[in-house]
């Protein structure tokens, strides 16, 4: 910066100098990129109060809650969305330290469960409760969900980001709600995201392989799955076939489960999925049990304008 005692024909020159094109261009390149990456973390934390549901993983809520925001607090993933983060928040929250945090909609029954923690700020954030779900398997219980933010993502792109848990169960009610919230879905793009990239990220309760599936509608309507591109070579399963199902912690990437990513390049943005993993292996307890039953998804995502 000029000192104090720069005189007014020396700052009359730096003025001139700096508005140049070729400063002009420079600045401009410096405050946005063309190009860029960053990567998603999608985990079902099994949130739900011990007393209602211990998910069969050893060790204590509160505890695993800790080391479960630990392993993120690692700098390791630059956006992660959780479900099922009722009970236990504040002990995820207590050892995560990324930048920007979702507060909490409350425990059982009081809230949704969808939290994102990022290194990267957002806009436009609101929760909306599914329209319909089904009593089978306690899903209306809770006001489970979906969840919007338009987030700015390293070197400047904006790419609309939905988190959701759907409704679980394997009863027709259930398919008819996961059906359901699946044209909620797409209502909420078709609404908030006209032309702009975004992923959907969370719980689905699908499978490809299921007979009754509803995610096929995701991908009819120009959405990407990054495990059957980057893992299967783009062969997507037919419903009713054998895909191994995972166990938890997952052996490799070839199995199912039904937490899931999707994505969609917009019109300025183009987005591309160039690597994806099961991470249960990663969070884990100091004796190696799991944290959680569910397999934690990693996506890293490139793009470009």
């Amino acid at each position: 910066m000029p000192s104090p005692y720069t005189t007014t024909s020396q700052l009359l020159a730096v003025a001139l100098c700096l508005c140049t094109p070729a400063a002009v261009a420079q600045t401009s390149s410096s405050s946005s990129s063309s190009s860029g990456a960053f990567d998603l973390l999608t985990y079902n934390v099994a949130g739900l109060p011990a007393i209602l549901n211990d998910n069969g993983v050893p060790g204590d809520k509160d505890t695993n809650a800790n080391l479960i925001g630990a392993h993120l607090a690692t700098g390791a993933y630059d956006i992660v969305h959780l479900q099922e983060d009722f009970n236990y928040h504040a002990y995820i929250y207590a050892t995560d330290n990324h930048e920007h945090r979702t507060p909490t909609s409350g425990g059982v029954p009081f809230g949704d469960g969808l939290n994102t923690v990022a290194n990267f700020p957002w806009t436009g954030f609101r929760r909306t409760r599914w329209n319909k779900c089904s009593l089978s398997s306690g899903d209306c219980l809770t006001p489970k969900g979906i969840s919007y933010m338009r987030m700015t993502v390293a070197g400047g792109a904006e790419v609309d980001l939905y988190n959701l848990h759907a409704d679980a169960g394997s009863t027709k009610g259930d398919a008819n709600a996961r059906s359901a919230g699946i044209d909620q879905i797409l209502a909420a793009v078709a609404a908030n995201s006209a032309g702009r990239a975004v992923i959907l990220a969370g719980d689905f309760n699908d499978r490809w392989t299921r007979t009754d599936r509803s995610i096929d509608r995701l991908t009819a309507a120009g959405f990407e799955d990054p495990w059957v591109t980057l893992v299967r070579g783009g062969a997507y399963p037919a419903p009713g076939s054998v895909v191994p199902s995972c166990a938890v912690p997952a052996a490799d990437n070839n199995c199912e489960i039904v937490d899931k990513v999707f994505f969609r390049s917009g019109d300025s943005v183009k987005l591309t999925a160039t690597s994806f993993n099961y991470l249960a292996n990663v969070f884990v307890q100091p004796d190696g049990n799991i944290l959680s039953d569910h397999n934690p998804v990693h996506v890293e995502f490139s793009w470009t304008h």
